[in-house]
């Protein structure tokens, strides 16, 4: 794989999360997150994007959305469970993403908002077709992702580098 060649980063909110009596990081998914984390898993799947690697919160509903909507593709990549994604800012995941060996062309990153979206609006320098309307009308809901792509190595990705391919959420 060249640093050429674009890469693709899809980032992913976790679906709809219960309230229990537990802490914030515990949370489970409600029974609409479970349906939800499911139906992303088969829009991932309908990408066609072969993954390599998962980033995923260590967070319980973080977690699960991953563990169900991973069922759902053709090809189950690698993933990290990585504490650092758990409430971090968009500069702190660009940091995780800088650290991606370069091997790896496309990857998903599943993680939790303010942050998730935060990042998605700081990497993107243009989008295609309506994506950007759409995540800029709709914001980020629970399950929802967007399909990013850039050229270069994992460590030159920075603020404005990403095109804006795609946006995705279960009320689409």
């Amino acid at each position: 794989m060249s640093v050429a060649e674009p890469r693709r980063i899809v980032l992913f909110r976790h679906a709809k999360a219960d309230w229990p009596q537990v802490t914030d990081h515990e949370r489970p998914l409600a029974d609409r997150g479970r349906m939800d984390a499911a139906v992303a898993g088969r829009k991932l799947a309908d990408s066609d994007i072969p993954f390599d690697l998962a980033l995923c919160s260590t967070a319980i509903r973080t977690r699960e959305t991953w563990k169900l909507a991973v069922q759902e593709l053709p090809h189950r990549p690698k993933t990290v469970y990585e504490e650092r994604i758990y409430e971090a800012s968009p500069g702190e995941l660009i940091a995780v993403l800088n650290e991606t060996p370069d091997d790896t062309q496309d990857l998903v990153l599943i993680g939790h908002n303010p942050g998730v979206q935060g990042l998605a609006e700081v990497l993107t320098g243009s989008a295609e077709g309506d994506a950007g309307e759409r995540l800029s009308r709709r914001g980020f809901p629970a399950a929802a992702f967007v399909v990013l792509s850039f050229t270069g190595s994992w460590k030159a990705l920075e603020p404005g580098t990403a095109t804006l391919l795609d946006y995705w959420a279960p009320s689409e």
